[in-house]
């Protein structure tokens, strides 16, 4: 694809998957990931034609302009949009595919200090929530979804849904026909259960002080 299609297609990205934006013109002068998603491609050009530092500079001003954080290094698909942006740290190693969706405070980060892969791996159409992090050289797989708060340490197979901390998955769903199929959830069936026998213990509680109550001020009546 060549680089005004590709352009263009960030541009559709944008006005597909945001409600708010009304014409490609307010995308291309009001939206932060719009902007830094073009400071990445001059910045990712310089990085793999070795022009490191130069290419760290550009993507340096990036930040300070959009908030949004995007090492040169970094490899990234086709239609990507990223939604408010402002905290999106994306790492050297990170590898994103087509048509993905990030939302604000999003970390894509590594936990290893040595010059290997290090960063995730995001399949194509994948969703990830206000604040989520996911961290390690971890596979997101194709149409995946990772709830706002997670945090993601472990390989996330395709068409599931993935929240908490550490994410585990929820939900799988069919894309084709927007079907999903929720999974049994242990913590909060615990949690449930839990909530369920405090409310039966208020109640047994409350019906004890009442007959208390009650027999104390039939003891105070005359002849009692």
């Amino acid at each position: 694809m060549g680089l005004l299609q590709s352009i263009k297609r960030d541009i559709q990205a944008a006005l597909e998957r945001d409600p708010a934006a009304t014409s490609a013109l307010e995308v291309i002068l009001c939206y932060p990931g719009f902007h830094a998603r073009q400071f990445h491609r001059l910045a990712h050009w310089l990085y793999n034609h070795r022009l490191r530092l130069l290419a760290r500079i550009v993507s340096h001003i990036s930040r300070a302009l959009t908030g949004i954080e995007i090492h040169p290094g970094a490899r990234i698909g086709e239609g990507l949009f990223i939604d408010h942006g402002m905290g999106v740290v994306i790492g050297e190693t990170t590898e994103i595919g087509d048509d993905c969706h990030l939302y604000q405070g999003v970390t894509l980060g590594g936990t290893s200090t040595k010059r290997t892969k290090r960063h995730p791996t995001l399949g194509n159409n994948v969703v990830v929530g206000a604040g989520a992090k996911v961290i390690g050289a971890v596979k997101i797989g194709d149409n995946a979804r990772i709830g706002a708060g997670s945090v993601v340490v472990s390989d996330v197979p395709p068409n599931a849904t993935v929240v908490g901390v550490p994410g585990h998955v929820v939900a799988f769903h069919d894309p084709g026909n927007d079907t999903v199929v929720r999974l049994p959830d242990p913590e909060w069936d615990a949690l449930r259960s839990l909530e369920e026998r405090l409310s039966r213990l208020e109640e047994r509680l409350a019906a004890l002080e009442r007959a208390l109550s009650e027999a104390k001020a039939a003891s105070q009546r005359p002849g009692g």
